[in-house]
């Protein structure tokens, strides 16, 4: 392939901040060359579903954003989505593939080679350049003969690389040196520079530390971002770690969101934080008296409804029937209703569920099929939440096993209501995204408490330049420039 057209962004670990490199990269190579995002596989509970159905991980969906296109499969030819007992779902250029072990997966390995290869080759063929984007820590060295998206994705490609390190969690100078060593040589060689990310204060402290890891690998380093939050969707569950501290808890309403063990699509909530403190529970806290309650969604839901049940949470959730508004996405829709019946789909045995009998619905399993689509929808729900923009419009996208019955949909023909119009479940993810449905909670959950609803604090700046703007700033571009054969403007 032509090495010019692809750049390979590696790190020491996951969460260094490899994705929002690329999404940076991203936008500011798009100004003047056709740019689109790539990573091999990534395995992720948070996904997006295309304009034409499929389902990739959502880093690479704001990834193409940023790059000015719309996201397609190729950009994330697999997706594993873990459901737990070391079993994941792998998604094959957007389609549900089959439930797999981590040992049946690699059997097959060579088989998804050929993918990889057809979507690379395929975006080749449309764009001018690729940026692509490796997967948790590059020097796993035991997996360099069966990976794909580290170096697999190296030597199909032989681009030139970029290896990030993060060094707020300490030891940043040993873990690229000690990645830059463990890599294969034919991969090394092609390693043309190192990001240090995230880091808090003044940079000219790390001067000598730069000095000698160039002079010990003979790599620059092409600058050091600093630490600031981003303004986009999160990746992935390791996220979520980040949201536990009080950040954004500067604001009065207070929302719940459950944190079940096989939580997935956390990013619906991530709007809600600019005008709420938006705190994530584990089944075993204590939920305190929040304003409102969400469970959301979970890529298996009978198995996250018995964890909510034995832990004693469905209980406490119950006792704000009434009290609070109670809402539902996608599993945690399923969840509010009476009962859940698979035919083996997600548990792998035939079984029957209660479950918690907040919503009149009732939901089967009885085909390995998944709802992906884009939907836009009407508002038809007169309760004190959403009454105020009943008749409006609103968009989201479905990705969910499973068909529930209800008799008061929510959504067009979607989503249940009770009679309070306090509970609500839905299938649409991205339901906050829409300003509207938005300000209709806050708005109620405000003067709930006797405050006064205030419209949020909406950044005048686009997030994908935000990003751009900083990583020119601090970013050695014109040798990012060089690596793809580009003059020194990037033109």
């Amino acid at each position: 392939m032509n090495t010019k057209k692809h750049l390979l962004i590696l790190g020491t670990a996951s969460h260094v901040g490899k994705s929002a490199v690329v999404t940076g990269l991203c936008r500011i190579l798009s100004a003047n060359h056709k740019v689109a995002p790539f990573k091999a596989q990534n395995m992720s509970l948070n996904s997006w579903i295309t304009q034409d159905g499929k389902e990739i991980g959502i880093a690479q969906a704001i990834q193409a954003m940023a790059a000015g296109i719309e996201p397609t499969a190729d950009m994330n030819p697999v997706l594993l989505k873990p459901k737990g007992d070391r079993v994941s779902q792998v998604i094959l250029l957007g389609e549900p593939y089959a439930d797999k072990s981590a040992g049946s997966y690699y059997d097959s390995i060579e088989e998804t080679h050929d993918v990889l290869r057809g979507a690379l080759q395929r975006l080749a063929d449309e764009y001018d350049i690729i940026v692509m984007e490796g997967a948790g820590g590059a020097a796993e060295i035991n997996l360099y003969e069966r990976d794909i998206v580290n170096i697999g994705t190296a030597r199909l490609t032989d681009a030139p690389i970029i290896l990030v390190g993060d060094i707020e969690r300490g030891g940043v100078f040993a873990s690229i040196y000690g990645t830059i060593e463990l890599l294969p040589e034919d991969v090394r060689k092609n390693v043309c520079g190192f990001i240090i990310n995230k880091f808090r204060g003044d940079p000219t402290i790390l001067e000598s530390g730069l000095t000698e890891l160039e002079e010990r690998t003979g790599i620059p380093v092409l600058g050091v971002l600093p630490h600031f939050k981003l303004r986009i969707p999160s990746e992935d569950s390791v996220s979520i770690g980040d949201k536990s501290s009080d950040d954004a808890g500067v604001h009065d309403v207070d929302i719940a969101v459950i944190r079940l063990p096989r939580i997935s699509n956390f990013t619906d909530f991530e709007p809600l934080e600019r005008m709420a403190k938006v705190r994530y529970v584990d089944l075993d806290d204590d939920l305190g008296t929040p304003d409102a309650i969400i469970i959301p969604g979970t890529k298996n839901t009978t198995s996250d409804l018995h964890d909510l049940m034995e832990s004693g949470m469905a209980g406490k959730i119950r006792s704000f029937n009434g009290k609070v508004p109670i809402l539902g996405i996608c599993g945690g829709y399923q969840m509010l209703g009476n009962s859940i019946v698979d035919s083996g789909i997600e548990g792998g045995e035939s079984a029957r569920f209660e479950g918690l009998g907040l919503l009149d619905i009732d939901t089967v399993f009885d085909a390995y099929e998944k709802r992906t689509v884009q939907v836009t929808k009407t508002i038809n729900e007169c309760g004190p939440i959403l009454g105020c923009i009943n008749g409006e419009v609103v968009k989201g996208y479905e990705i969910h096993m499973g068909m529930s019955t209800s008799n008061r949909p929510v959504f067009g023909d979607d989503g249940c209501a009770d009679e309070s119009g306090l509970v609500i479940g839905t299938y649409l993810h991205g339901l906050f995204e829409n300003q509207n449905v938005r300000h209709a909670l806050i708005r109620y959950l405000a003067e709930k408490k006797g405050l006064v609803f205030e419209d949020e604090d909406i950044p005048e700046q686009d997030p994908y330049d935000e990003l751009a703007d900083v990583m020119r700033e601090r970013l050695d571009m014109p040798r990012i420039y060089e690596m793809l054969g580009l003059g020194p403007e990037g033109l």
